[in-house]
């Protein structure tokens, strides 16, 4: 028997899901909360808390894999090539966050 009440499941299988970048899991675990009795704004909430869980070691990672490459290309003269990269430093803006 669990020591977890559905509300708080909720919360943690939705955390999980906003964690692991899976959308069917996000698009199954939201309708799940409201009907645990989760509102709007709590989901919200958990969700928002969620993602900025999932950023910190998404950045660090791409922080190491930067770190490890000898020369990052110069892509300020040309953005329009369509790397990916912000042109102010070389380095890669993911999903909206450079």
């Amino acid at each position: 028997m669990s020591e977890l009440n559905s509300r708080e499941q909720s919360l943690v299988a939705l955390g999980a899901a906003i964690a692991s970048n899976c959308v069917p899991c996000v698009e199954y675990h939201i309708p799940g909360a409201k009907k645990a009795g989760l509102s709007d704004i709590e989901i919200n909430e958990a969700v928002r808390i969620a993602d900025k869980v999932r950023r910190v070691p998404a950045r660090t990672v791409l922080e190491t894999a930067l770190a490890r490459i000898e020369t990052s290309p110069d892509c300020s003269a040309d953005t329009a090539s369509g790397c990916g990269c912000s042109g102010s430093n070389g380095a890669p803006e993911i999903g909206g966050v450079s």
